[in-house]
């Protein structure tokens, strides 16, 4: 078997579509096929980019060709799905990612309740993120502020490690509010959004309300964000491979 065919028969086993860390996960163990390069992953980056089998359908999202007429609405969203049906879509895409990543770095993974049910691909996001109650870590006018952002990252000590929120067309103020109010933790934090929305980013941190903040939070745009989730990935099955040795 070709790589390519190994890549196509991991999506096509997958329903025809899915993330490059899922195939960065799956595609080496397809039997039949051998990858006599060190950089299997690199080639993999390079399949998916062959426009003969397969098209892009947001940043780390790779479906066939074949599959286009077959995918679900909210796997590949087309003009009859209102705008704001599809806004919330991304939305939830983007926070699996997070929770995605947030797991496979071994911390506890928490969406805020309004969330749980919104789908990550074919999965709701209670589905795979690993707490289902909010950890009660300080004050509960904090804890409540905390309980609604977007993802959220727990260490071994039920601290609050990593906190996103995704901002697909809000200002950013409000998610800058909660970061404010959690400042006196030794958190980090992240806003998730287009790249072209930095620059309105970069000016809203600007505000002397954000001055306590201002070099503690980061700004991910969804490109960098699937390569972090791929890379995330691709880590783990280098780490499984020499353990297993």
């Amino acid at each position: 078997m070709k790589q390519y065919e190994a890549v196509i028969k991991v999506m096509e086993e997958n329903g025809g579509y899915t993330t490059l860390g899922f195939l960065n996960q799956n595609v080496l163990k397809v039997k039949d096929c051998e990858w006599k390069t060190e950089t299997p992953f690199a080639s993999i980056r390079r399949i998916v980019q062959d426009e003969r089998f397969f098209f892009k359908i947001k940043p780390g999202l790779w479906a066939l060709k074949s599959f286009k007429d077959k995918l679900p609405p909210e796997i590949f969203p087309t003009d009859k799905i209102p705008e704001s049906e599809q806004e919330i879509l991304n939305h939830a895409y983007y926070q699996g990612l997070l929770v995605e990543i947030g797991n496979l770095k071994k911390y506890v993974t928490f969406v805020p309740n309004q969330d749980k049910n919104k789908l990550f691909l074919d999965k709701k996001l209670n589905e795979i993120s690993s707490q289902t109650d909010f950890y009660l870590f300080g004050y509960s006018d904090i804890v409540q502020k905390a309980k609604t952002i977007d993802v959220c990252w727990f260490n071994s000590r039920k601290m609050p490690n990593s906190l996103f929120e995704v901002e697909h067309s809000t200002n950013f103020q409000n998610s800058l509010l909660k970061f404010v109010e959690l400042q006196d933790y030794n958190t980090e934090f992240y806003i998730v959004a287009d790249k072209i929305r930095e620059v309105e980013y970069t000016k809203k941190l600007t505000l002397t309300a954000f001055e306590p903040i201002k070099k503690r939070v980061r700004f991910i745009d969804y490109d960098r964000l699937s390569e972090w989730h791929a890379k995330i990935f691709e880590f783990t099955n280098i780490e499984v491979t020499v353990y297993n040795r």
